[in-house]
């Protein structure tokens, strides 16, 4: 039930006043055809759009099923014209660029109605106005008159109680608009029809009332009606019951297909739009593309590297940063007046040494060892490897080879470049010569991290390690040895290099083999090595162990009854491993060090040494020199001569004998050469003799290597041996190299620096297109403001007509990003192509899966903020206003 009391409405025009109504009072019974007749401009319109609810009136009041609207907000209001109100409107008021039957639904889409109700209805209410055949036929597609008729199903398919026509045959023919007034007419059987028309006859043949307004007052009503009590009764419980059920809102969904059919009608323009928001999406895209990929070549580099380049600590150690650093001449004064025409000292020698002075420490390695070993320090998760190196020798020796007996390692061939060639071709026992070592020899201790050497080598034959003594070889990229490590293997004769080596020191013609020499696989799996340890080279003999060194007999007896290590395996550096592992080598696991530091520990000789910390074992003289006596007796004499090995005994005894037959007394003799003798102490030290016999504790290393899984673990280690530090007296604090962060610590910020720069520059270029994409948004709200007003008259709030706004500029947000997602992509493999040719690294440029991501959702960020203010002056729209623009 409709009532109209003393509704006014005023529109202020400049500095006058416009009176559309003038205190219209009127009311509707609940089904019947009303026609509102009267001249231009007399205010059927306005009247029209205040019962629809699009307009407000200035004064009075209007009543639904009897309750005043004074206090109805605007979710009132579009409920009201969602769920209680039809519009059919002279020019139809069809969305372009939604189907008819799309058209038709719109309304139930507002209402909550699941789609496959909103479907039946739809074509239910077509079939009913005649266009079942043309459900998805587009407006532009339709005659006017089957145009209106989509706009009277529009109007019908929600069920208002309420049907509000505004010149339906305005625009038609005679014979379309009879149709279109049957229909109407018929509708008006069950419901409130209410027609603005200024063609009487119209009026006259289809309206069961005439209301006559005349400059904005009624002046006459055909069939007046006044509601009783008891109707107004009803009609307010009708009222209660459906005032909380219906409720309007769109769907995000259905905004989103709104603004997407829309963008379809304009698809040049919307792939022109898309491509240019793009651009700043693939500046960024590309340049992370690079960086990113460089810090996956980083990470492959520093997971290689620092496995060459740890954080050392070693035994006796000298702080290189500290060296480093006064080395810089901005310690100098700079405050010194300076001449042009005259050269100034840059003094560093005096704080170079008292540097190197201060800086040499001795590390207590056993503690912390200790420390590590007990998990309190949480290291573990920071490093790929925790390597312990210690000072025993490995002494390795081949006995099958074609040339004899050779020592492989320590590296002989180091020691042959190293010695006078006069002096190394006078020696006969050049593959004996115990105890010369170099930095460069062949065997080297493998990761006992399986990941890290799968990731840095491949098998070429046979497998890696499985136990203490067995060893791989490590050939390079293309499965070549260098020489040196073959004349250090025993495959080649170092007695040739020498020749070599002493002719060229004397001028002469070098002739040495150059072909390259082959090896089968084969011929080199199973080749088998001889371990001795130190104390093997030393003998007892009448008391006093002896070196034999340089006693083949002796080495040859050792070596029979020694382990053997062998050769299981053959690696090769990874393709995939972005710096050069070490190749050219014999690697070993760090069990076979440990088994040697036992069997050295565990000798007879180093247990005797133990046994006579004071005592010499190799001369039986004493550490340290002895307090003499005024005399010695003969006795004393003979009991020392005892313990003197049998040469040294026949010396002394045929000093006594001298010495008696030139008629001297025992006692004098027995003084004289007793004196002589313990006033000479051994020139040695117990602890050298220690180092000697290659004694090690395994539980005070000589260096201790921590290899960082990556840098920012380096940084986490180095914290960890600073908070070990705070625990310790200044005297006592460790001292570490950082090899590879004195080197290229910077690396990775140095990246992120100009990763950051390029892509503040960049994203210039991405506000600007977002910028872009806000007016180009706006133009769309001037293009749709007529679908506005139609929205608005079917019930869609002002927050839906911003959400279908907001929708346009996600979705133009989403394609952008795509396309500068899809175009990086394709962009990528050039680059990579060019990069690959340029420097020979593959797949530099990588695009994240979740950068990709975050790109789009940036694009889509950015063009929804950038559409926020089109959207809001949408939805401020006036609905009145919008449906008359053109």
């Amino acid at each position: 039930m409709l009532e109209l009391k003393n509704i006014t409405k005023e529109y202020p025009v400049g500095d006058a006043t416009v009176h559309a109504l003038r205190g219209v009072s009127v009311q509707f019974r609940d089904n019947e055809f009303v026609a509102v007749l009267g001249h231009s401009g007399c205010g059927k319109t306005t009247l029209l759009n205040i019962i629809g609810g699009l307009d407000r009136y200035t004064q009075g009041d209007l009543l639904i099923n009897g309750v005043s609207t004074k206090e109805y907000r605007d979710r009132n209001w579009d409920s009201y014209r969602n769920h209680s109100v039809g519009f059919v409107f002279q020019t139809y008021n069809l969305i372009p660029h939604q189907s008819v039957l799309s058209n038709v639904e719109l309304a139930l889409t507002l209402s909550g109605v699941s789609k496959k109700e909103r479907r039946t209805r739809a074509t239910e209410v077509l079939k009913q106005v005649g266009l079942g055949d043309q459900l998805h036929k587009r407006p532009n597609q339709m005659s006017g008159g089957q145009m209106q008729r989509v706009a009277i199903a529009r109007a019908l398919v929600n069920n208002p109680t309420i049907l509000l026509a505004d010149e339906p045959t305005g625009a038609l023919d005679s014979e379309t608009s009879v149709q279109v007034m049957e229909i109407l007419k018929e509708i008006a059987k069950d419901r409130l029809v209410i027609m603005v028309t200024h063609n009487p006859d119209l009026a006259a043949a289809y309206s069961t009332r005439i209301v006559r307004l005349h400059d904005g007052a009624v002046v006459g009503d055909t069939m007046p009606y006044t509601a009783s009590a008891q109707e107004l009764s009803e009609a307010k419980r009708a009222f209660d019951r459906e005032k909380n059920t219906k409720k309007t809102s769109m769907s995000f969904l259905t905004a989103l297909s709104l603004s997407f059919n829309n963008l379809m009608t304009k698809k040049a323009r919307t792939i022109l739009i898309s491509f240019a928001g793009s651009i700043g999406i693939i500046g960024i895209a590309l340049i992370l593309s690079m960086s990113s990929g460089a810090r996956q070549l980083i990470t492959r580099m520093e997971r290689d590297t620092l496995s060459a380049y740890p954080i050392t600590l070693e035994k006796t150690t000298m702080d290189i940063s500290a060296m480093m650093g006064v080395m810089d001449d901005s310690r100098n004064e700079a405050d010194i007046p300076r001449d042009d025409s005259h050269i100034y000292s840059v003094n560093v020698m005096r704080s170079l040494i008292e540097t190197m002075i201060e800086g040499a420490r001795t590390n207590n390695l056993a503690s912390f060892k200790a420390y590590l070993e007990s998990g309190e320090s949480g290291i573990e998760q920071y490093t790929s490897e925790v390597r312990y190196s210690y000072s025993t020798p490995l002494n390795i020796y081949r006995t099958d080879t074609p040339f004899g007996t050779l020592q492989v390692n320590p590296n002989q061939v180091s020691a042959i470049f190293g010695r006078d060639t006069q002096q190394a071709s006078e020696s006969p026992m050049r593959a004996f010569s115990f105890g010369s070592s170099s930095n460069t020899d062949v065997w080297s201790q493998l990761s006992d991290d399986e990941t890290l050497i799968a990731s840095q080598y491949e098998v070429l034959a046979g497998r890696t390690p499985q136990n203490d003594y067995e060893v791989v070889l490590i050939v390079d990229e293309e499965n070549r040895i260098r020489d040196f490590a073959l004349y250090s293997l025993g495959l080649l004769d170092p007695a040739e290099l020498e020749q070599a080596l002493e002719a060229a020191a004397l001028g002469e013609e070098v002739s040495l083999d150059t072909d390259t020499q082959a090896y089968a696989f084969d011929e080199i799996l199973g080749t088998e090595f001889k371990l001795l340890t130190n104390t093997d080279y030393f003998l007892k003999e009448n008391g006093i162990w002896v070196d034999k060194s340089e006693d083949e007999a002796h080495l040859l007896s050792v070596l029979s009854g020694s382990d053997t290590i062998t050769v299981v395996g053959i690696l090769r550096p990874s393709k995939d491993a972005v710096t050069a592992a070490p190749s050219g080598l014999i690697g070993y696991r760090s069990g076979l060090m440990e088994q040697l530091i036992g069997k050295v520990n565990a000798s007879e000789i180093v247990a005797e040494q133990l046994a006579q910390p004071d005592t010499d074992i190799f001369t039986g003289l004493s550490f340290e020199a002895q307090e003499l006596k005024d005399s010695y007796s003969m006795d004393e004499l003979n009991a020392y001569a005892m313990a003197l090995p049998q040469e040294q005994q026949a010396v002394l005894l045929g000093y006594v004998q001298t010495m008696q037959a030139s008629g001297m007394d025992d006692t004098t003799i027995a003084t004289q050469l007793m004196t002589a003798a313990l006033s000479q102490a051994t020139t040695a030290t117990y602890t050298g003799n220690l180092d000697r016999m290659g004694v090690a504790d395994l539980d005070d290393p000589e260096t201790i290597s921590l290899y960082p899984i990556d840098f920012e673990s380096k940084d986490s280690i180095a914290a960890i041996i600073d908070t070990y530090n705070q625990t310790l007296p200044e005297s006592a604090k460790l001292v570490y190299t950082d090899y590879i962060g004195i080197i290229i610590d910077s690396l990775t910020t140095i990246i992120n620096a100009i990763s950051y720069i390029l892509i503040g520059f960049v994203a210039v270029s991405l506000v600007v297109s977002s910028i872009m994409i806000g007016i180009i948004t706006y133009i769309s709200v001037l293009e749709r403001t007529r679908e506005i007003g139609v929205l608005r008259s079917i019930g869609a709030s002002k927050k839906d007509i911003s959400r279908v706004f907001n929708a346009e500029t996600l979705t133009i947000g989403l394609a952008a990003g795509i396309f500068g997602i899809g175009i990086t992509s394709v962009l990528i493999i050039p680059i990579n192509a060019i990069i690959k040719h340029l420097s020979d690294l593959s797949n530099v440029a990588v695009l994240p899966v979740d950068a990709a991501v975050i790109l789009i959702g940036i694009s889509m960020v950015l063009t929804f903020i950038a559409g926020l203010i089109p959207s809001r002056i949408a939805a401020k729209k006036d609905p009145v206003i919008a449906l008359r623009s053109e």
